[in-house]
């Protein structure tokens, strides 16, 4: 409301009182014109806060006008703004969860560390990462004899004491991986390395199957001389290359999701 319509509306009070003052006393149309002041006053007062926020509301309608300029200099509206900060805030959700699997897979490997550390230092094992993926890695020479796939004694020793620390890992799959040399075997057992590399494999799981750990979270599998380690021009190399690999296999929630990939739907 105006300046002149609360002067008008007093006036007008004022007037009102005179026209019937031959009923008043001068002591009551002194408390009437009191009261048209107090009532002027109030409206001047309310006039003044309408204007304050008028302002207010006007700077924010430029602040908002300017935004939305800005947005669709930048090809962006509103509408893309937020969908783009409902964006950030599932992948910031995402990065969340996958740095909670991350700290969770380096305790279990710095458990499967802790638990072997004394074969690790006797010599008997030694445990690289590989593609994300933990290794517990034995040489040929503690398990088997050259060009066989049953275990020694030594070796049944070494694997009791690596499936005491699997079997209490739960949440887990392991694949046993054989590897050979490039020095071709053939034998009426063995035709080819991969005849070889694949039955120490399956020696081995068959083995930690039997002394506690979970069959259904094992798997077997043989490389023959596909994958060395080392250089097999030396006799020192090839030794390392003749390996039995226990893999830490990842879980189903650490891999990517390739569901959008699928065909079949």
């Amino acid at each position: 409301m105006t300046g002149w319509i609360s002067r008008w509306l007093a006036a007008a009070s004022v007037a009102a009182i005179l026209g019937t003052g031959c009923g008043y006393s001068e002591e009551e149309m002194q408390v009437q014109r009191d009261r048209v002041d107090q009532l002027t006053n109030a409206l001047n007062a309310l006039e003044q806060k309408h204007g304050g926020l008028q302002q207010e509301f006007d700077k924010l309608a430029a602040a908002n006008s300017t935004l939305n300029d800005q947005l669709q200099r930048m090809g962006m509206s509103a509408e893309d703004s937020k969908r783009r900060e409902s964006e950030l805030k599932n992948l910031i959700e995402q990065l969340r969860d996958k740095e909670r699997q991350d700290q969770a897979r380096l305790a279990t490997f710095r458990n499967m560390l802790e638990r072997f550390n004394k074969m690790i230092q006797s010599g008997k094992l030694r445990v690289r990462i590989v593609r994300n993926r933990m290794v517990v890695e034995l040489a040929e020479n503690i398990l088997f004899d050259s060009g066989k796939a049953d275990l020694k004694p030594e070796g049944e020793e070494a694997l009791t004491e690596v499936a005491s620390v699997l079997a209490s890992i739960g949440d887990r799959h392991f694949q046993i991986a054989g590897h050979t040399d490039d020095v071709p075997i053939k034998s009426r057992r063995f035709p080819s390395n991969w005849h070889l590399s694949t039955a120490r494999a399956v020696t081995v799981t068959e083995f930690l199957a039997g002394h506690g750990v979970n069959s259904e979270r094992l798997s077997a599998a043989g490389y023959a001389e596909t994958q060395p380690v080392s250089s097999n021009d030396t006799p020192e190399g090839r030794a390392q290359n003749r390996r039995i690999e226990i893999v830490l296999m990842p879980n189903l929630d650490e891999l990517p999701d390739l569901s959008a990939l699928d065909t079949s739907k």
